[in-house]
Order: C-alpha cells, then structure tokens, then sequence
C-alpha cells in the first residue's frame, strides 16, 4: 500500500520506506485527528527501523526528520498503531481516527526550522485532504495524560496555531477564578479524556499550553482552558 500523496511543498523531501505495522481502521471510520509525538530515540534512523519493524508493533503514518526530509511509513487510508490507549473528545480507538506523525526528537532539544516547516507543510496537506479543523491537530499527551509527554514542552504548538495548522486559546477580558471544577469541565469540553485524574489534566494542559508553569492551578489555567473550550467545541470535527 503506498503512501498518500503529499501535498506541493519545497520544504518537503519525500522518502518511502513502508511499515508492515497497520491494518484495516474499524468501522468505516476516516481520520478526524493528527497526533504528533517525539521519536525519543537517538537518531531518526533509528525511529525508522523501530516503526517498520513487525516485532515491535508499533508505526506512524509519517516520521519527520531533523533535516526536514518525510518518511512516509503507513498509507493514510489505513490504521497506523501509534496512539495507544487514550482519548479525545470522548472517542476511543484513536488509531482507526487519526493520522500518527512522529518527530526525530529526544524529548528535550528544541524542533529545528526545517522539520518545523516540513510538519507544516504536511499537515496543511493532511486537513485539507481529510477535512480536519485546526482543532483536530492534537499531541499524544492531550489524549493520554498522565501516560505520554510528547511531543513535549520544546514543541512550538503557537507556530502552528499562527499557521492556522492548530488551535491556541486566547484571554478574554474578565479573570477566571483558580476553580478546580470550572477548570475540570472546561479541560473535558475542549477534549481531554474524563477518565484522567485533575493533576493529570493540568499536567497535561499546561505541557502544551503553558509548559515552563509550575505550582498548583491558578487563574490562568482557567481561563485559558475555558476559552480552548469554546475554540475546541466550535472547530469540532463531527463524531463517529
């Protein structure tokens, strides 16, 4: 099975080295999310070989490189194994729902330009072949906090969401009280999963949205995820 086409891009250059790692997604269902992660691993050869290889069970749709170069792996049409357990927006089996992208990355060190512009010209591709709001572009620690960290605190999500490629809440004009509830139920509105305890959403949250906070929830944290809420629910792709 080959790989989609990608979109035209001069930022993009193409490898193909496809993975035995995919099947059928269930139930008729199409991509509604990107999830991106990191490699974590010590070269993106390396991440290469993991994900193709059948022992592991474990692949992405697309493994972006350093230097920019695409590594297309598994054919968007199919169900990549790169999500896991986790949830978002209340829909499990977020394999048969999304397109997987991982990042040559070790967790730690900051994204370089040309993999950055390479991910943007790839996911511009990817939503508009598949319809998916800026709100359906999602890290792997949003739909499983607690479990996943990537594509961590270096990533810069406010680049892809000046893009349009992504969505980052904005402050209204009123200040939010520190509530725990208020905080709670907009995380849940905006997609995070309800099986997720408190402290293992406001980890999470922060992790995208205010990676360098530390200290119990605040004002901020409120009102941030009330206004992702309201973003989250109006770009919401139609559930299936």
């Amino acid at each position: 099975m080959g790989p989609a086409p990608l979109p035209q891009c001069a930022e993009i250059s193409l490898l193909v080295s496809l993975s035995p790692n995919f099947g059928e997604r269930r139930g008729g269902l199409r991509p509604q999310f990107v999830v991106l992660h990191y490699t974590a691993m010590e070269s993106c050869a390396a991440a290469s070989a993991r994900l193709c290889d059948p022992a592991f069970e474990v692949s992405a749709h697309y493994l972006l490189d350093y230097d920019g170069t695409v590594d297309a792996l598994v054919d968007e049409t199919a169900r990549a194994w790169h999500a896991g357990a986790g949830q978002w927006r209340g829909l499990s089996d977020m394999n048969s729902r999304s397109i997987g992208i991982e990042l040559a990355n070790d967790g730690f060190e900051p994204f370089p330009e040309a993999q950055m512009a390479a991910l943007e010209g790839l996911l511009a591709g990817i939503m508009a072949r598949w319809s998916i709001p800026p709100a359906g572009i999602i890290g792997h620690s949003d739909m499983a906090p607690g479990r996943k960290s990537d594509p961590g605190a270096r990533f810069d999500w406010q680049r892809l969401a000046r893009a349009g490629l992504a969505v980052w809440p904005a402050l209204g004009a009123g200040g939010a009280e520190p509530s725990p509830e208020q905080f709670r139920a907009a995380a849940l509105r905006a997609g995070y999963p309800a099986d997720a305890e408190s402290d293992q959403l406001l980890t999470a949250f922060r992790l995208r949205f205010r990676p360098w906070a530390t200290g119990p929830l605040d004002a901020l944290d409120t009102q941030l995820a009330q206004s992702l809420a309201k973003l989250s629910v109006d770009q919401s792709p139609p559930q299936a």
